[in-house]
């Protein structure tokens, strides 16, 4: 069962079992941290609250108001780059820096505000 959206986008369903395979817990856990998860996420943006969820060892989503943004790690990103890549993508198009953040960076910085929820 899916879902279609304008622009001919698909929502496929999350298959909990699925992803308790792949993280080695029960799928009635990985359902349970799903749901909680984006209970929380849906309440504190319908209180008007900024928040930063930690994707770990991939980056930040960043959701402010009706801006949404992502921030990857670097090493992330090289990751998914042949050997150099990354360093002359980041050369030739500096911008691109912009999408880049450091694990160590404090989340809050990140935002326009300054005041965020920071999800683990």
């Amino acid at each position: 069962l899916s879902c279609r959206f304008p622009g001919h986008k698909e929502l496929e369903p999350l298959h909990f079992p699925e992803v308790a395979a792949a993280a080695s817990v029960s799928w009635k856990k990985v359902e349970s941290c799903i749901r909680g998860t984006t209970s929380l996420i849906s309440r504190s943006l319908g209180n008007g609250e900024n928040i930063a969820l930690v994707l770990k060892d991939i980056g930040v989503l960043l959701i402010e108001g009706t801006r949404v943004e992502i921030k990857f790690y670097y090493d992330f990103l090289e990751s998914l780059s042949e050997q150099g890549s990354l360093q002359k993508a980041l050369f030739k198009v500096p911008q691109l820096m912009d999408m880049v953040v450091s694990r160590v960076s404090a989340v809050a910085s990140l935002t326009f505000s300054g005041r965020v929820i920071i999800f683990p």
